[in-house]
């Protein structure tokens, strides 16, 4: 079963700590073992399978964690997020041709309806207060159809399903096999050194590609323990960094900057959980935030690149002695890593879209040839994959994004990179966050603006942080509309999301 989600968990002292949570009893890798051969047997006698889709709607917590892990070892694992709605709900479940939807014991909200309309089989997940974090049983509420495939996966199989973004299209399906799962969790876990004395502290939703692999699959591969918040919340995040005692902890940019704006009344915690290290990913974390997380946490900060295609991670800077470069996203980290020109299939030594190829990349799109075509090509022998990404590749083999290439903004045939905007907006003494975004623009086609969150206790008004940047760049680069804002609107994941955003902020109808 090499290359499977069972075999990373197989082989490790089952005394060993896996999975805790708050205010409760740990999950030992013996409990964790027998957890995931009872819900196969449970599945399998329910004729649920190897190619069936098992879609999963849970809150954040130490059951989502091994509800993942546990049923991907008997069927196909869609988790989805908790705050859908219905309609939304009714479009996954459809698309994904779900057998069976897992939801907490007593849950009649919106997926279950959607799920009923389906005809799709509801598994309710039940919890003991007295059995260890992430423990559960399943039980059937109402019927389900025989299955003709009831074996266990092999690493060939589908483990984990998930949708792209879909901002400015149809979101795309995308089916990680085991052995993608597999590969990723081990990069990760050589990458970032992990040992079976590492604990991370997951904050990370547990819906979305980042929180399934950096934190939970990675820790697992290594022996290591995750402890489950049920979500991230800056208030809590020292109280639960006390108790659960981490060595790590991985989040997107926005998040670190909110630990960073509380971290001045909580160093106590700081001193006293000193960590090996902090891990950003999902988003460009700004060099400027990167410094501040170093020096507040006295660890190095590690920034990451993923995608859900890669099933997370493509690059990752090193660890110490190795230098962290402030602006960078690191070396290749698992996969190999190039630079394809835009317009051909083949690899340059200059800017470009970056392409990667490897164990952990999806073997494609579901039932969509169009974009498998665009986003797949072979050359020098290897088959690569299109990440949508503009970068350059310095000396020493770290990679620099300088944007999403539908993101770049184009001000009357001048390119534009939004990363850039926000680097040198980053400086001004009074922004603490910023997303630069492109407005369109009767004549120019599009035009630069900014959204930018001042500094608790600043403040700077519009003509002044543009003043800020016309002295630093070149005029056509100059946001021409800077919206000053309490907060940013994020994606479900606390990412911020440029493209749309002029009409989320009204900017437009």
């Amino acid at each position: 079963m090499s290359g499977t989600l069972k075999a990373l968990i197989a082989n490790h002292d089952g005394e060993r700590l896996a999975i805790g949570a708050p205010d409760r009893q740990w999950l030992t890798y013996a409990g964790l073992r027998d957890l995931a051969s009872g819900v196969g047997r449970s599945l399998n006698r329910l004729g649920i399978g190897a190619n069936d889709r098992v879609a999963i709607v849970l809150p954040n917590g130490p059951e989502m964690a091994t509800a993942f892990i546990t049923i991907a070892q008997a069927a196909v694992t869609a988790p989805l997020n908790p705050a859908y709605r219905e309609e939304e709900y009714a479009f996954y479940l459809g698309d994904l041709k779900a057998k069976a939807l897992v939801v907490p014991e007593g849950d009649e909200g919106p997926a279950v309806t959607a799920a009923r309309a389906h005809r799709i089989s509801i598994l309710r997940l039940k919890t003991e207060a007295s059995a260890p974090a992430g423990h559960f049983t399943l039980e059937l509420d109402g019927q389900i159809a025989p299955g003709t495939d009831v074996r266990p996966p092999n690493h060939d199989d589908i483990a984990l399903i998930l949708h792209t973004s879909g901002t400015t299209s149809r979101p795309k399906i995308v089916p990680l096999l085991h052995s993608n799962v597999a590969a990723s969790a081990e990069h990760i876990h050589e990458t970032l050194q992990l040992t079976p004395g590492d604990r991370c502290l997951n904050v990370m939703p547990l819906f979305h590609i980042h929180g399934l692999i950096a934190a939970v699959t990675s820790s697992l591969a290594a022996g290591a323990s995750i402890w489950c918040a049920p979500g991230f919340d800056a208030l809590r995040f020292f109280g639960w960094m006390k108790e659960a005692r981490p060595t790590w902890y991985t989040a997107v940019p926005t998040m670190h900057q909110a630990l960073l704006s509380r971290a001045s009344r909580n160093q106590d915690v700081i001193e006293d959980v000193p960590l090996r290290f902090l891990r950003s990913s999902s988003a460009s974390l700004p060099a400027q935030v990167m410094s501040e997380l170093a020096s507040t946490f006295h660890a190095p900060v590690i920034e990451a690149y993923g995608m859900t295609e890669a099933a997370h991670q493509m690059t990752c800077n090193p660890l110490p002695p190795r230098a962290q470069k402030p602006g960078s996203v690191g070396i290749a980290a698992g996969p190999l890593v190039g630079i394809a020109a835009e317009l051909e299939d083949r690899l340059v030594d200059d800017v470009g879209e970056v392409v990667i190829s490897g164990p952990n990349v999806t073997p494609g799109y579901e039932n969509n040839e169009e974009a498998n075509q665009a986003s797949f090509f072979v050359a020098d022998g290897r088959r690569w994959f299109r990440t949508g990404d503009r970068g350059v590749l310095d000396g020493e083999g770290y990679l620099q994004l300088t944007g999403r290439l539908k993101e770049i903004i184009n001000r009357g045939g001048e390119k534009i990179s939004p990363l850039e905007v926000d680097g040198v907006l980053m400086d001004h003494p009074a922004i603490a966050q910023v997303v630069t975004f492109a407005l369109p623009h009767p004549k120019l086609g599009e035009e630069v603006a900014a959204a930018v969150v001042l500094r608790e206790g600043m403040q700077a008004t519009e003509s002044e942080i543009r003043e800020f940047a016309a002295a630093r760049m070149a005029d056509f680069k100059v946001p021409r509309k800077v919206v000053i804002l309490d907060e940013i609107p994020k994606g479900a994941t606390g990412k911020m999301q440029r493209i749309g955003l002029a009409r989320k902020l009204g900017l437009i109808t």
